[in-house]
């Protein structure tokens, strides 16, 4: 990977849908060789896939974080199993440190949120929650060229 595949992943984090000849023109390329560098990249799993991003506050979710601790002796490939099978997890950590593992959660409303929480919960893995809503949140992968952190924010409903 070289400093022009990197250019070409950070346009791509900004505008997924930005066109092979636009990519060229901001990295000196003609689209040939963008494109197959972009194929590449895919290949390689450096480009995983492609999403919309859509605005939570906009359509009424709201995002959570749940900091999970589990019982001593338990694999945390077991909570990830189970994080997998709840289609409110959009992403699940294992980290270092007091707790275990962090588990960021999309919900309707905050009745929901407590609904899959508890069913954690109840897996009998799980030695104790804290769960944390968010307020309001900004992506530094998702700002449009220019913009900054403080004209991103964006409410979370």
């Amino acid at each position: 990977m070289d400093d022009i595949d990197r250019k070409i992943l950070g346009l791509l984090r900004v505008d997924a849908r930005m066109s092979v000849s636009d990519i060229g023109r901001r990295v000196g390329l003609s689209t040939a060789p963008v494109s197959r560098r972009i194929g590449r990249l895919e290949a390689d799993g450096a480009i995983r896939g492609y999403v919309a991003v859509v605005e939570d506050s906009v359509v009424g979710d709201l995002d959570a974080f749940t900091e999970i601790r589990l019982h001593g002796g338990t694999d945390t490939r077991e909570i990830e199993e189970i994080a997998r099978q709840v289609p409110e997890v959009q992403q699940c950590f294992t980290i270092a440190g007091d707790l275990d593992v962090l588990v960021r959660f999309r919900v309707r409303n905050v009745d929901h949120l407590q609904q899959v929480v508890n069913a954690i919960r109840r897996t009998g893995i799980v030695a104790g929650t804290k769960t944390l809503i968010v307020m309001s949140s900004w992506d530094r992968a998702h700002l449009a060229p220019g913009e900054t952190s403080t004209t991103a924010s964006r409410g979370a409903g």
